[in-house]
């Protein structure tokens, strides 16, 4: 099963700035977003510290850098990239599955719209809690008629001592196995599932991908779509010539996960490596790529679109531009 219809092709990345119900009212409320992601949550919130958790835009010719504590309006349309050390976020899935209901009950779209406009929950840890995951998202499903989709984010890069699983079949498997085996409530439609992916950078990495959607494909593949990339981790920002950190970080070294401008032709090839992959294997070409990475105008969102993406994310310059971004990008094609 494909993702459900979003139109506009157009949402939100996992990222901070769909953190707030705020956050998610305006994402929800815009009419240039097809449908909107929650960022990535745990059955029990995060502990976030801004002491080592942070996030910086950056100028990827001459790294000068600014930090998150200041008004949109402030950043150079120059710095188009991104570094973070973030986790995950701070409210935990129980409070986003209430504050979707809040969220769609409250927004303006016309009943059509609101009423119908998909919301792609992001969520992480280890397989048994993602089935938990999925069983809650289930149940809010049944009191919705907004599709709800599952994110399963196997890719974030700053959580010591916790790689992330989709470099690993066996990890991969673990979690689709997970997944596959959850039977589906018959009084509601199904929820999608996804999974997000870290940047690849050699074939090997793509084909584990691959060969792990293969095997737990009997008799169906569970997986309805990808999020293809995540940040590019071991990346890292330096203040002066001196060589101290932008960011504080867990280990103290400032090493994060770069975004934006910067991992744009990286995600292209990701994203078109993915779904040409996946095109080769009768049981896994219904599965939808949703390209994210470096997406910031008009034209970033034609190049995703015509490597394979049927739906594209934006992240970093949402926090650049708030959601006017949107609007921008949807814009200049009229």
């Amino acid at each position: 099963m494909p993702l459900p219809r979003i139109s506009p092709p157009l949402v939100n990345s996992a990222n901070p700035w769909c953190t707030t119900r705020e956050h998610l009212q305006n994402l929800f409320d815009s009419t240039n977003t097809g449908a909107i992601t929650t960022r990535t949550s745990l059955l029990n919130a995060f502990k976030h510290d801004p002491r080592i958790h942070q996030f910086a835009f950056f100028d990827g010719g001459d790294h000068t850098s600014m930090l998150d504590d200041y008004e949109e309006a402030e950043i150079p349309a120059s710095h188009g990239g991104s570094l973070n050390t973030l986790g995950y976020s701070p409210i935990s899935l129980t409070a986003y599955l209430d504050m979707i209901e809040i969220v769609i009950a409250d927004s303006k779209l016309p009943d059509h719209i609101r009423k119908n406009k998909p919301v792609i929950i992001s969520v992480t840890g280890s397989s048994d809690a993602v089935v938990k995951c999925y069983r809650m998202i289930q149940d809010a499903q049944q009191k919705l008629s907004n599709p709800l989709c599952m994110e399963i984010n196997l890719s974030c890069p700053n959580i010591p001592d916790k790689p992330p699983p989709a470099y690993s079949k066996l990890a991969l498997i673990e979690y689709l196995q997970a997944v596959a085996n959850v039977p589906n409530p018959t009084s509601s439609m199904r929820v999608a599932i996804g999974i997000k992916t870290p940047p690849y950078t050699y074939h090997d990495q793509f084909q584990i991908l691959i060969d792990a959607l293969k095997e737990s494909s009997s008799p169906t593949c569970p997986i309805d779509f990808i999020t293809a990339t995540n940040t590019l981790g071991s990346s890292l920002l330096l203040g002066d010539i001196d060589g101290t950190p932008v960011l504080s970080s867990a280990s103290g070294a400032g090493i994060g996960g770069m975004a934006g401008t910067p991992l744009h032709p990286l995600a292209l090839g990701n994203v078109r490596t993915i779904r040409t992959m996946l095109d080769q294997h009768e049981e896994l070409r219904t599965i939808d790529v949703i390209g994210v990475g470096g997406v910031g105008d008009l034209a970033g969102y034609m190049r995703m679109r015509s490597v394979g993406a049927a739906v594209v994310a934006v992240g970093t310059a949402l926090g650049r531009e708030g959601v006017a971004v949107f609007g921008k990008i949807l814009q200049a094609s009229t």
